[in-house]
């Protein structure tokens, strides 16, 4: 699980970026939370990040899932229509439970 606090900007987006690198570090297809409930704004540079994200994610056959709360990260998302291609829940309870649920 992955937890940034504050903006996700061009100035926040490389120290994201080292969490990530080092959450998808394993040889097993990763199952990854991105805990976004305390990020209140979300720039193209951040958007950018979620989606080179999604995409590593998806390479090595792994899951991905967003915990976010209403508000500008799921504007965000919706406008740009890439509220289908995240998975999303309202709370980081939610997310973490999505991974762990037998289909």
């Amino acid at each position: 699980m992955v937890q940034p606090a504050g903006d996700l900007d061009l100035a926040a987006t490389p120290r994201l970026r080292a969490h990530l690198d080092r959450a998808l570090s394993t040889p097993q297809p990763p199952c990854l939370v991105i805990d976004l409930t305390k990020v209140p704004f979300c720039d193209s540079v951040g958007l950018g990040l979620l989606v080179h994200t999604l995409n590593r994610v998806r390479d090595a056959r792994g899951r991905l899932v967003l915990a976010v709360s209403a508000g500008m990260i799921t504007h965000l998302l919706t406008i740009t229509n890439l509220d289908r291609h995240f998975e999303t829940y309202d709370t980081l309870r939610a997310a973490q439970e999505s991974l762990t649920a037998v289909s």
